[in-house]
Order: C-alpha cells, then sequence, then structure tokens
C-alpha cells in the first residue's frame, strides 16, 4: 500500500475514573466523523452507557452520553448510514452477553456539540438471541441486500451468523450459524465476525475465535448460506478485529496478532491483502506497548482509511490513512 500520510489522535483525555471499550466509527460528511462507545466504571456495571462524539477527525467535540435506557449493562455500539442517508445506532443492553437485547435508534440532530437521537427501541422484538451487528458494521452488497454480523455468545458454545434485510433494515431474517466443527476449533468457538463481499454476491466473514487463530467463512449467495469455519494463518488471542475493503479491492484488517486464547491484546496492527484476505503483510503497528489496545473499528473512505480502538481501557483513539 502506498500510504501518503499516517496520523492517529487521542479523541479524549485518559479517563481518571472508570473504562471505556468497544468504539465504533463513521463518515458523516468528507471531514466529519461520529465516534461512539460504552463507557462507566467497570464493562458489565450497571452505570455502563453508550458515550459518543464528532469531529473532524484532529478537534472533538466534548463527548456525551448518547443512550442509557435501562439501569444494566449497555454494551458495543455500532454506527451505521442506511440507503436513505439515515445514521443509525444499535447497540447492545443486558446483564451479560447471553442476555443481550439489541436496540437501535436515528438521529435527529447534530450541531453546537450536542447530539440528539430518537427514542430507541428493540430492533427485533421478543428475539431469544442478540441480533443484528455485534460488533462490527453492516455492509450493503451489490444488489442492495444489507447483512449484518452477527453472533451468539452462550455461556458454553459460541457461534455466528448474519442478518440479512432486504428491505434496507426495516425487517430482519436471521441466517442459521455457520456449521462449526468444535473438534477442529477447539474453547468456545467464534464470534463477532467482519464481512465483506469480494465479486457480486461473493461475501466472506473473519471471526474472532478461542483458538488462537481467526477463523473464516464464506458464502456464494449473499449471505443466505456459508461454508463451515475454517482457521486462518492469522494469529487471535480471543480478541475484537475488523475488516475494511478499499476502493481498489485490497482488504486493510485491524488486530492483535497473538496466537493465544485470552492472550495479550498488544500489539495492535494493520495488515493489507491483495488477493481477498489469502495472505497478508504487515503496514502499521498502531501500538506495540504494554497494555490493552484492542477491539478496533475500520472503514473505507475515500482516498484512504480511517479506525478507533481502546487505548487502554481509558480513551479512544482515532487513526487515518491516506492513499
Amino acid at each position: 500500500m502506498n500510504i501518503k500520510s499516517f496520523s492517529k489522535t487521542m479523541i479524549f483525555s485518559p479517563m481518571l475514573n472508570g473504562e471505556c471499550h468497544a468504539s465504533t466509527v463513521l463518515q458523516v460528511q468528507k471531514k466529519l466523523f461520529m465516534v461512539a462507545w460504552f463507557a462507566g466504571a467497570k464493562e458489565g456495571n450497571n452505570d455502563v452507557a453508550i458515550w459518543g462524539t464528532y469531529g473532524d477527525g484532529e478537534n472533538w467535540a466534548t463527548p456525551q452520553r448518547w443512550e442509557k435506557i435501562s439501569d444494566i449493562p449497555h454494551w458495543n455500539p455500532v454506527l451505521f448510514r442506511s440507503y436513505e442517508n439515515i445514521i443509525c445506532l444499535f447497540f447492545k443492553v443486558g446483564s451479560n452477553c447471553s442476555e443481550w437485547v439489541t436496540y437501535v435508534t436515528e438521529l435527529k440532530k447534530m450541531g453546537r456539540g450536542e447530539v440528539l437521537w430518537a427514542p430507541a427501541k428493540e430492533l427485533i422484538p421478543g428475539s431469544k438471541i442478540p441480533r443484528g451487528p455485534v460488533k462490527n458494521k453492516p455492509i450493503f452488497l451489490y444488489n442492495g441486500i444489507l447483512l449484518a454480523p452477527a453472533s451468539i455468545e452462550g455461556e458454553k458454545h459460541w457461534d455466528v451468523f448474519v442478518d440479512i434485510s432486504f428491505d434496507g433494515g426495516i425487517s430482519w431474517t436471521a441466517s442459521k450459524t455457520v456449521p462449526i466443527d468444535r473438534k477442529e476449533i477447539n474453547g468456545e468457538g467464534v464470534i463477532q465476525p467482519a464481512l465483506w463481499e469480494s465479486t457480486p454476491g461473493n461475501v466472506h466473514m473473519l471471526a474472532r475465535s478461542s483458538c488462537g487463530y481467526l477463523c473464516r467463512s464464506d458464502s456464494n449467495n449473499c449471505g443466505i448460506s456459508w461454508s463451515p469455519i475454517y482457521k486462518t494463518d492469522l494469529p487471535n488471542n480471543n480478541s475484537g478485529i475488523d475488516i475494511a475493503k478499499g476502493n481498489d479491492g485490497r482488504l486493510l484488517l485491524a488486530l492483535n496478532p497473538v496466537n493465544i486464547n485470552w492472550g495479550p491484546r498488544t500489539p495492535l496492527v494493520l495488515m493489507i491483502s491483495n488477493d481477498n484476505g489469502l495472505s497478508w503483510q504487515n503496514v502499521i503497528e498502531l501500538e506495540t506497548e504494554n497494555g490493552e489496545f484492542s477491539y478496533p473499528a475500520v472503514i473505507n473512505i475515500n482516498g484512504g482509511f480511517v479506525g478507533t480502538y481502546t487505548w487502554k481501557r481509558k480513551s479512544i483513539i482515532f487513526w487515518k490513512i491516506e492513499t
């Protein structure tokens, strides 16, 4: 990758008390971005809410608490723009991962340092499993089908699937869980997939796993059915990843390349693939020191990529690559 420039900024000063984690980023205008995350005393505490801000990549509005709909923990916000140019915010609510309920809201107003959202509603009322995007962004396919990368984090077993919308996100149909050989993929399994479409109708996912490597599955029918999960050569520490497809078809992946289940969440690196994920090369080391640098988000923008990640659970970093 020919990198013209690379920059990164801390969105807010490190928290003196409490934690922040699991950021998401969306380009609103050419030089305007929204970022959201969850924060509170500690992940899983009842005071954890969805927070966010917006800025130009260097200067950011004072963070605000965007969503706190009940006195139980909130998790994993995901920002997304619909075909109708509506900015949406998905997030989870639940005492633990196996009890998550997905909520969604729409942006009503933004400006003068403030962001106003419509009242949040359940994405799929009454669903017994978490629905919609679990951590990473949904993607539109060539034919307008919308896929949300989803997963079920049970107490013993983890599984991935996609939520499919044929009407731009008004209604959703869950695919079957992706087949997995639990003798081959030891431990809990796979969660938190990241999606891309290589050619029309051919969709792929990389997923966090408990087996020390990122795992992959492929679909040739727009995500309706998927090949059995298989290991890649990419190390994974059982922590979140994200991927984005550039305008030239190349893939940019953010991950902690650590081949240890529940291993250290450092270093955090960016890798590039020119062959649809068959091989990868390091591009940039975002962080290399001791500490937690994790849960990256990556999006393609015209002329490059931007992303965010957790910085020691005390702040969120925004970075930008111009190519």
